[in-house]
């Protein structure tokens, strides 16, 4: 239940991080926002780690390079899912980050030799589907101009996101195999964080009091979000606490109402529960499997 708790508190929080960043304005570069996210998340995470007594060993890694490709494909990934967010109706913009599990699986199978059958590519298919009914009004738009081709634009950014994430999650996985989480956090909001600055020259914004603080919070609840992440996985298992991702749906689209006026569309409602129901399934199977190892074992 501690984990449960956890996980769902990680939810709300990301939520209030994209919450804040949607209202700091779609003008702002992504590379900008990029850099906020990661920078002012580093409190919080070394906090935590300090608080546990993790500080001084989570510098300590033996794949300085592994870091580095993980930060690479993490930060690209971020900076297109915040374009995505900042020109796409908050719900849709969740519900097309959830295509990363799928991709994720199509990765494992193809990079880390997993064995992936029927079912699971079943599911994946069926999923694939969810999401191209949520994506399709969005694409037809891409011919127009102003808000509509941004929204198409915003979709296109989500989805390639979603691709560069799962790329980045196979990393984790083989940087799991040898370096520590607080590591892998740690080491991740750095790299971020200098990479970011990178997009400098391409023309950041001098902001405003207000904007730059709602930043500077989207920062902090990130660092909160992932703590609350990691500590989730402490308490229990990922198959029992991963289901619980698809609060966001929820949550996001309430909040979504209140603050932005945004109401969810019949394709994006019929796409979404299609991926959810995907994503659960491939859960559950993954769970299966796990237990059938640890029997044969």
């Amino acid at each position: 239940m501690k984990g449960i708790a956890c996980k769902v508190a990680s939810v709300v929080v990301f939520l209030g991080m994209q919450t804040f960043i949607k209202l700091a304005g779609p003008e702002i570069p992504p590379g900008q926002v990029t850099f906020c996210r990661s920078f002012f998340a580093l409190f919080p995470i070394m906090a935590y780690l300090a608080y546990r007594g993790h500080l001084r060993s989570a510098f300590q890694t033996a794949n300085p390079f592994g870091h580095l490709t993980r930060g690479t494909l993490g930060i690209i990934s971020m900076g297109l899912g915040f374009y995505g967010l900042l020109h796409l109706p908050m719900p849709e913009a969740i519900a097309l980050g959830y295509a990363l599990p799928l991709v994720a699986v199509i990765f494992a199978a193809l990079f880390l030799g997993e064995t992936v059958r029927l079912y699971r590519w079943s599911a994946v298919l069926i999923g694939m589907l969810g999401v191209g009914i949520i994506s399709w009004p969005k694409l037809t738009l891409l011919s127009g101009g102003g808000i509509e081709a941004e929204q198409a634009i915003g979709a296109i950014a989500v989805l390639l996101a979603s691709v560069l994430g799962g790329m980045a999650m196979i990393q984790v996985r083989r940087l799991v195999e040898e370096e520590k989480t607080s590591t892998i956090v740690l080491y991740f909001s750095i790299i971020a964080s200098v990479f970011s600055l990178v997009t400098i020259p391409f023309g950041w914004d001098f902001l405003d009091t207000k904007p730059q603080l709602l930043l500077i919070a989207a920062g902090f609840c990130g660092g909160v979000a992932q703590i609350l992440l990691t500590e989730s996985y402490r308490h229990a298992d990922v198959s029992t606490i991963a289901p619980f991702e698809y609060t966001s749906i929820v949550i996001g689209s309430i909040l979504a109402y209140f603050v932005f006026g945004d109401i969810p569309t019949a394709s994006m409602l019929l796409g979404t529960a299609i991926v959810v129901a995907a994503g659960i399934f491939i859960i559950f199977r993954e769970h299966q499997l796990e237990l059938a190892r640890r029997a044969s074992r």
